[in-house]
C-alpha cells in the first residue's frame, strides 16, 4: 500500500536531525508503543518499520539519496504527497504510525477502506481486530481535528461514518459508545454552524432545524428534569440556555412558532410561554392581530404556578383594543413593586399600561428573531394600521366587549395626551432574582414580567392619533384599583386562575337603601392585627353600606373602608347618575365569606352576596331593575399602616 508519509514524519524527527538524535528517538518510540489494545504482531511490525526508517536516516549515503529523491519529487509534482510503499503485511503497522504522526483523517479513511471487500481481512483475524480498533481511534481524533478548525459538520460526518463502521463490524461496543457520545456532544455546535449559514443554503438550514428539534426532544424539553451536564457529551441547563440564546437570532419568527408549538404539544410547558411570545412578535411586527388573539388563547391554557399571567394578558388585551379586560388583569398583579409603579405613574391608567406594554414588547417579545425588527415598538403605528382597526371592529361587532363599556371619543383630551409624555426605565434584571442576578440574567423563558426601575425616567413619545382606537373602549369608571399598599413590602397577589373565564363586569353588589332597612355608614376603622371572619365580613358589609349611601345621594365616608381609587370610582358613578337625573336603590348583603389567603399585610376572601337593584328616574318611575340573585365576589384587603381597607374586588370570581 502507499502510505502518505515520509521517513522523517514516520519516525517523528526533524529533517535536520543528527544520527544520534534519530537513534534516541527510535529508542523512545520502541519503548512506548500505543496501549489501546493492538495485537502483539501489529506492534512488532510497527517497531520494525521504525528501525528501517532510522537505519535509512542515520546512514549518510542512504539519507542523501533519499533527500535528493524528495527534492526531485517536489520539483516535478509541487502539489503531490510524499508516500512510502509498504507491503500488505506491514499495512496495519504503517497505519498505526500514520495515526501517531497526526494523520488521523488519512489513517481512518485507509483503515475503513481496508475493511471493505474485496480486501477485507478474514473474519476473526488479528488484522481485522487491529484495523477495527485503529478506525475507531483515528475517527475520534480526526473529528477532534475538524472541530478545532470549526468544521463541525465535517467532524460529525466522520463520527457518523465511524459509528456505521463499528456497527457493521460489531467488535468494539465500547469504542462505538465513545463515538456516539462525541457525536452527541457535537450537536449544539452543528446546529449553530448549520443555522448561521447563508439563507440561500436551505438544505443546511433545514438540517439544523431538524437537529434542534431532536436535541430538545431528547433532553426532555427546554427545562431538563435532571442536570444532564452530569452525563458525558451532554449540556447542563445553564449551557443549554446560553446555546439557545445564541441560535434564536438565526431563526425566523415563524420557525420559532412551529418549533415551540410542537414542543408544547409534546409536554414542554416552557415552550408554551415561548409560543405566546413568538405569536405576539409575529402579530405585532406583521400587523396581524389574529396572531395576538392566538397568543392570548394559548396563554390561558398554560398552568405554571411560578408564572403570573396577568401582565401578559393585560398587554395582549390592550393591543387588541380591549381596555377594560386589560385593566382587570393589571389590577391583580402579584408583584408588589410593579403594582406600586402603576399606582405612582404620573400619567393616567392608560398611559401607564401603554408604556408598560411598549417596554414589554421591546425587551421580552421582539428581540431574538431573524426577521423581526426589535429596535422600537411603535404602538402608534400598530393602532393606526387599518388591519388592526378592522380586526378590533370585528371583535366589537361580535359583542366581545361588555355592554356597560362606554365608548370614548376618538380624539384625546389635552390632559390625557400630556400624560403620555412621561414613562419609565425598565429594570433589565428579572424580578425573581436577587442583586447577583445582574451578572447572570435568567433564561428568557423564565422572565415573567417587567419590573420598573427604582430611579429615573426616560422620555418616550407616543403619537396621539394611533391610540384613539384603545381610548374608544376605555371605561370612564376605572377598574384598575390601587392594589398595593404604600409599604413596598405589601404583598398583593391575584386570585384569578389562568384558565378561568373572564368575570362578568357587572356592578359589584352594594347594600340596600330600602326605607325599612337603611344602612349606616361605618364609623370605626378595622385595626386588628389578625381580623376575625366576623370583622372581615363587617368591613366588607361596611363597604357595601357606604357605597349604597353614596349612590343614593347621601353623604358617606368610604375612605374608612376603601382606598382612594375605589372611592373616586363610586363618586364618578354617582356624578354620572346625578347628571342623568337617576337614582340607584340597591339591596345587597353578604351571606357568607371564605378566607382564601391571609398574610400580614394582605387578606383575600371570597364572599357570597345576595343582590338586587332598581334604577329609577327623578319622577320615581322605574327605569331598570335586577331581580334578586346571588353573586360571588373576591375582595382583596390590604393594610395601610395599622388600618385595613379594601384594595380591590373581582366580580364573578
Amino acid at each position: 500500500m502507499d502510505l502518505p508519509i515520509d521517513h522523517f514524519r514516520l519516525l517523528g524527527v526533524s529533517p535536520s536531525a543528527e544520527p544520534e538524535a534519530i537513534l534516541r528517538r527510535l529508542q523512545t518510540r520502541c519503548d512506548s508503543p500505543p496501549d489501546q489494545g493492538f495485537t502483539h504482531e501489529a506492534l512488532l511490525q510497527r517497531a520494525d518499520l521504525l528501525r528501517r526508517s532510522a537505519d535509512l536516516l542515520s546512514d549518510p549515503t542512504d539519507r542523501a539519496d533519499y533527500e535528493a529523491a524528495l527534492l526531485r519529487l517536489s520539483e516535478s509534482h509541487p502539489n503531490g504527497t510524499v508516500g512510502l510503499d509498504l507491503p500488505t503485511s506491514s499495512e496495519v503497522a504503517g497505519l498505526i504510525l500514520l495515526w501517531e504522526a497526526h494523520g488521523a483523517v488519512e489513517a481512518f479513511q485507509l483503515a475503513r477502506q481496508g475493511l471493505q471487500p474485496p480486501q477485507a481481512p478474514a473474519l476473526g483475524s488479528g488484522r481485522e481486530a487491529d484495523l477495527t480498533l485503529l478506525a475507531a481511534l483515528a475517527c475520534r481524533d480526526a473529528a477532534l481535528e475538524e472541530e478545532e478548525q470549526r468544521r463541525y459538520e465535517s467532524a460529525a460526518q466522520l463520527l457518523m461514518d465511524g459509528i456505521q463502521l463499528q456497527q457493521r463490524m460489531g467488535k468494539l461496543p465500547d469504542q462505538q459508545h465513545l463515538l456516539e457520545e462525541a457525536l452527541q456532544a457535537l450537536t449544539p455546535f452543528r446546529i449553530l454552524d448549520l443555522l448561521s449559514r447563508d439563507l440561500g443554503d436551505q438544505d443546511s438550514h433545514q438540517r439544523g432545524l431538524t437537529l434542534l428539534d431532536e436535541l430538545v426532544v431528547a433532553r426532555g424539553g427546554l427545562e431538563a428534569v435532571t442536570d444532564e451536564g452530569d452525563h458525558p457529551g451532554s449540556l447542563s441547563q445553564a449551557d443549554f440556555e446560553s446555546f439557545f440564546h445564541q441560535i434564536r437570532r438565526f431563526l425566523t419568527v415563524q420557525e420559532q412558532i412551529d418549533l415551540f408549538g410542537r414542543w408544547f404539544e409534546g409536554g414542554t410547558d416552557d415552550a408554551g410561554f415561548l409560543t405566546v411570545l413568538a405569536l405576539t412578535a409575529a402579530g405585532f411586527s406583521r400587523r396581524k392581530p389574529e396572531f395576538l388573539e392566538q397568543a392570548r388563547d394559548r396563554m390561558q391554557t398554560l398552568a405554571n404556578a411560578d408564572l403570573d399571567p396577568m401582565p401578559l394578558l393585560g398587554c395582549l388585551d390592550l393591543l387588541l383594543g380591549n381596555v377594560k379586560d386589560a385593566e382587570r388583569h393589571f389590577a391583580v398583579l402579584r408583584d408588589a413593586e410593579l403594582q406600586a409603579w402603576f399606582l405612582n405613574h404620573p400619567g393616567d391608567r392608560l398611559a401607564a399600561q401603554c408604556e408598560y406594554c411598549r417596554a414589554w414588547l421591546e425587551r421580552d417579545v421582539l428581540p431574538g428573531y431573524r426577521d423581526v425588527d426589535a429596535s422600537v415598538a411603535d404602538l402608534d403605528a400598530w393602532f393606526a394600521d387599518r388591519d388592526v382597526q378592522s380586526y378590533v371592529d370585528r371583535l366589537d361587532r361580535k359583542a366581545s366587549r361588555q355592554p356597560d363599556v362606554e365608548d370614548m371619543p376618538l380624539a384625546w383630551s389635552a390632559a390625557a395626551a400630556a400624560s403620555l409624555d412621561s414613562s419609565f426605565e425598565m429594570n433589565e434584571a428579572d424580578p425573581e432574582t436577587d442583586s447577583d442576578a445582574a451578572e447572570s440574567p435568567p433564561s428568557f423563558w423564565r422572565q415573567r414580567w417587567i419590573r420598573p426601575a427604582a430611579g429615573g425616567l426616560v422620555v418616550v413619545g407616543i403619537a396621539l392619533g394611533g391610540l384613539a382606537l384603545v381610548r374608544r373602549n376605555l371605561d370612564q369608571a376605572p377598574l384598575m384599583t390601587e392594589t398595593a399598599s404604600e409599604s413596598p413590602e405589601a404583598e398583593v397577589e391575584a386570585a384569578v386562575e389562568l384558565d378561568a373565564p373572564p368575570p362578568p363586569l357587572t356592578e359589584e353588589p352594594v347594600a340596600s337603601l330600602k326605607p325599612d332597612l337603611r344602612p349606616s355608614a361605618p364609623s370605626e376603622p378595622l385595626v386588628s392585627d389578625a381580623p376575625t371572619e366576623a370583622e372581615l365580613q363587617a368591613l366588607v358589609q361596611g363597604w357595601l353600606d357606604a357605597k349604597a349611601l353614596a349612590l343614593s345621594g347621601q353623604p358617606a365616608d368610604l375612605s374608612i373602608v376603601a382606598r382612594d381609587p375605589l372611592v373616586k370610582r363610586v363618586e364618578r358613578e354617582r356624578t354620572t347618575d346625578e347628571a342623568a337625573g337617576r337614582l340607584k336603590l340597591i339591596d345587597a348583603s353578604i351571606t357568607s365569606i371564605d378566607v382564601v389567603d391571609r398574610k400580614p399585610l394582605r387578606i383575600e376572601l371570597r364572599a357570597q352576596v345576595a343582590y338586587s337593584d332598581r334604577l329609577q328616574g327623578a319622577d320615581g318611575a322605574v327605569i331598570d331593575e335586577t331581580a334578586p340573585s346571588d353573586f360571588s365576589v373576591t375582595y382583596v384587603l390590604g393594610r395601610d399602616g395599622k388600618q385595613w381597607r379594601l384594595h380591590a374586588y373581582i366580580p364573578g370570581s
